[in-house]
């Protein structure tokens, strides 16, 4: 019996990179390959990259770096870099590291067992191409392997809305939305394997508008419809802007019990004048309107957002407006970031704010983030939650999940499994996690 080729896949970034390394790895599985988790024995390493940090590209450079030895001593291995790195550097990559057999972007994935052949042949395969055909389509149906409980699923990738920061648009192409009919056949599939928790992924998630029976629809209509569907416990939704935050959206979270009562919504900044030069077309007063109305929706529903400091032209008032919307917001969660230039992006021709004024403004609104964060968790304390478990924790006889507020839990108790949902109350509120016992 012929033995099983070995794949690695390094995956950075976004959780629709993690997505599509899964989906990379079952197009390889047609051409004999099995993951492994170290790169020592693997026949193809894989980098499935990330444009989003800064200086992405130089660290994907360095990465490769590191496995000239393996290469050098294993002619054979085959090399290759995934995602919006990929498509971004495209023939860089092969001119900097001659090494490297392939180069696939985030819309091409589905032909990597066709360049995995070529570069069986000596030959370098490059594909940074925004093909017509439907890349989920030319995929072959998942193995019917069984999955832990949690699973993401991109229903929407790319995006129309050109923020002056950001590299997406150029990258990942412009917005598409899947059909209804693949995405609730792939979720359906998912449930079937044991999935009892669905994260719908897209860089614009709540834009999404795929075909489906009388017409388009929303991510409202197909959040509805999923909920349908049986042994399917939680759905949740990332990314979205606050210009796709429909009507019906909002009622959604009040009206469907699947959709659980967390919300990213990145605003970037509390300045209307620094949002406006991102392109973000929103104000901080329609931001804050907003939130008000989910919350009067779902009045316990936990707000994630997203900011960037030191965006070209801030001021120390620009940054003071943005910690008063942090205040008025109160977010259970967060991430925060230094502006760094993308090139190629509007917001990298123009002058930069001072490193040092970065460094000490991200440091105080990180502060004041840790705060929020801290106090909506210690709230927890007394209360009874759901929680989805889904692996053993650190100690013996733990288990760790995820409430329905997106908050890890962990529990001592005996008999409990991943995929279980059970009642837990909390008992302490640690620095980025919950303990309870069983109720």
């Amino acid at each position: 019996m012929t033995a099983r080729k070995k794949l690695y896949i390094k995956t950075y970034g976004c959780q629709m990179n993690v997505y599509d390394s899964e989906r990379m790895a079952e197009a390889l599985g047609g051409s004999g390959y099995v993951e492994t988790d170290t790169p020592d024995d693997a026949d193809m390493i894989l980098l499935n990259t990330c444009h989003i940090r800064e200086k992405a590209a130089e660290k994907v450079y360095s990465e490769l770096g590191r496995f000239r030895e393996l290469k050098d001593a294993r002619p054979d291995l085959k090399i290759g870099v995934a995602g919006c790195v990929a498509q971004a550097e495209g023939q860089e990559i092969l001119r900097r590291q001659p090494m490297v057999d392939l180069v696939v972007g985030p819309q091409s994935y589905h032909r990597l067992p066709e360049m995995e052949a070529k570069a069986g042949r000596g030959v370098k395969a490059l594909d940074t191409d925004f093909p017509e055909e439907d890349k989920f389509e030319r995929l072959k149906s998942r193995p019917k392997a069984s999955r832990g409980p949690t699973a993401f699923l991109t229903v929407q990738e790319g995006c129309d809305k050109f923020c002056a920061f950001c590299v997406v648009p150029y990258t990942r192409g412009a917005e598409v939305s899947r059909p209804t009919d693949r995405v609730l056949a792939e979720a359906r599939d998912l449930v079937e394997r044991g999935v009892r928790e669905i994260t719908l992924l897209g860089q614009n998630v709540n834009a999404y508008h795929g075909d489906g029976a009388g017409g388009e629809w929303t991510l409202a209509r197909l959040i509805r419809e999923l909920a349908k569907i049986d042994g399917l416990e939680r759905i949740r939704f990332t990314t979205s802007h606050p210009n796709d935050m429909d009507d019906d959206l909002i009622a959604a979270h009040g009206e469907v019990d699947k959709l659980m009562p967390y919300l990213h919504l990145p605003v970037q900044s509390g300045s209307d004048r620094v949002l406006k030069a991102m392109n973000r077309k929103h104000t901080a007063e329609s931001y804050l309107r907003l939130i008000e109305r989910i919350r009067a929706t779902r009045p316990d529903i936990l707000i994630s957002g997203d900011f960037i400091v030191g965006f070209p032209g801030e001021t120390e008032e620009d940054f003071a407006q943005t910690m008063a919307l942090v205040e008025a917001v109160e977010y259970g969660q967060c991430y925060s970031f230094k502006y760094s230039t993308r090139p190629g992006t509007p917001a990298a021709e123009r002058a930069q704010v001072d490193e040092a004024a970065k460094d000490d403004r991200l440091q105080r609104l990180q502060g004041l983030l840790r705060s929020q964060q801290q106090m909506v968790q210690d709230r927890m304390v007394g209360r009874e939650v759901r929680v989805l478990f889904e692996k053993p924790g650190r100690e013996v006889g733990q288990m760790v999940g995820k409430s329905d507020h997106l908050h890890s839990v962990f529990v001592e108790a005996e008999g409990i499994a991943p995929g279980d949902l059970r009642r837990v109350r909390i008992t302490r509120s640690a620095s980025n996690s919950l303990a309870g016992t069983l109720v």
